[in-house]
């Protein structure tokens, strides 16, 4: 802008002396016309300079002006621009603003985001400990699954052998009826026997009294003494016929005894009679198994000794209420009878219950070492562990049938058993 001014200026000044000489060339020029051709070619070669620089600084202020115009528009447009980039820096501050809202929202959002990845992290290690223990009871689950199973099938294969027993029952159930009936008549044969026998022993002890009144009124009536005396022999050999025939009564009523607990039908000691042995006591159970089960061996007091020698095992020893072995001879002779079945039942110490059974089991007799016999397992014990005992003899710490080649297992471990190997299988 300043160069453009002074440029005007300038051209002001010359423009004003061209003017000046001028006018001095026209006062020469009017002294002399003569000379007007000379002023003219003088004035023309002095001032074409002028002009051509007047042409010169015409253009240029011409382009001056056409600048000045481009440049007033430049700087009006340059006004413009200040003025947009004025409301851009406003808009980049408020754009700033808003980002550094946005940047402390990223922030927390970061800080949010890492507390939510520790919980993740803590959700999937806790997810990881509850996936093992899923497998872990998925596994169980298959165990248990299994263990199922098999319960199915001993309970489908009990509940056939308890319609079996059923039927067993119900026939056992009518021999006992009739049996039961019989035996009433003959108890009622008995009572009229004994009540003969009461008559007879009092008409005895009459004819004794008469006798006697007799002996001491008169010695001198043999003959009717020698009647009183056949009298008193033909009482007596009735007497001798009437006991004759209550003990054939009692022996009669001795075979319809049972020979098992299932008539009983309660858990309680009972009387047996077995062929071979005649009457015994055994325990009655009920409440375990179902009803009919005789005890051979209970270990529930821990007070007996079972470190007893053959004898005493072949005896039986202990009490009902407590410990106690039926004995070895007396188990020998009720499985000789008919088909038994054996259930084992145990209590652990931490109070599970675990229980085996075999649906036949027989004892050889003395001569054999009463040898062991079983027949298929069922049970909730995983080891079908008496199998080992099967075709074993017995022992005591005083007559070893053992397998072991060294020791007798009775003595190692206090008890008599049918042993293999002193459990070492």
């Amino acid at each position: 802008m300043c160069k453009i001014k002074i440029k005007t200026v300038l051209f002001l000044i010359v423009l004003e002396i061209f003017f000046v000489t001028i006018a001095a060339f026209e006062e020469t020029c009017e002294s002399d016309r003569n000379m007007e051709e000379q002023c003219r070619l003088h004035n023309y070669k002095t001032v074409k300079p002028l002009l051509d620089y007047f042409r010169q600084v015409r253009n240029e202020l011409e382009d001056s002006e056409i600048k000045e115009k481009k440049l007033n528009e430049l700087n009006s447009n340059l006004i413009e621009k200040y003025h947009e980039i004025v409301r851009i820096h406003e808009k980049f501050m408020k754009d700033e603003a808003l980002l550094d809202k946005y940047k402390n929202k990223l922030l927390k959002g970061e800080n949010d985001l890492q507390l939510s990845q520790n919980k993740v992290e803590k959700l999937q290690s806790e997810i990881n400990s509850k996936q093992n223990i899923i497998l872990k009871l998925e596994g169980q689950l298959t165990d248990k699954s299994t263990n199922l199973e098999n319960c199915e099938l001993q309970f489908k294969n009990l509940n056939s052998s308890l319609i079996e027993k059923d039927e067993k029952i119900k026939r056992f159930s009518e021999n006992i009826q009739n049996n039961t009936e019989h035996q009433k008549t003959l108890e009622l044969k008995l009572e009229k026997s004994k009540s003969k026998l009461i008559k007879q022993d009092k008409d005895i002890q009459l004819c004794q009294s008469e006798i006697d009144t007799l002996n001491r009124k008169s010695e001198n009536i043999s003959e009717r003494q020698k009647k009183i005396e056949l009298q008193f022999k033909d009482s007596q050999t009735k007497l001798i016929d009437k006991v004759k025939e209550n003990q054939l009564c009692q022996s009669e009523l001795d075979k319809l005894r049972p020979t098992s607990c299932i008539p009983f039908g309660d858990s309680d000691v009972h009387k047996l009679n077995v062929s071979g042995i005649g009457f015994f006591d055994v325990l009655c159970d009920s409440q375990l198994a179902g009803p009919g089960w005789i005890v051979i061996q209970q270990r529930v007091g821990g007070n007996e000794s079972f470190n007893r020698d053959w004898a005493t095992y072949r005896k039986g020893f202990g009490s009902y209420k407590s410990d106690f072995f039926l004995g070895l001879e007396k188990i020998h002779r009720i499985t000789s009878l008919q088909r038994f079945e054996l259930y084992i039942h145990l209590v652990a110490v931490n109070g599970s219950v675990f229980n085996a059974r075999y649906d036949d089991i027989k004892i050889s007799d003395e001569d054999s070492g009463y040898k062991l016999s079983l027949g298929k397992f069922s049970g909730t014990i995983n080891k079908n562990s008496m199998r080992t005992c099967e075709d074993e003899k017995f022992t005591t710490f005083d007559r070893d049938n053992d397998t072991h080649l060294k020791d007798n297992c009775a003595k190692l471990y206090k008890s008599g058993w049918w042993y293999t190997h002193c459990y070492n299988w």
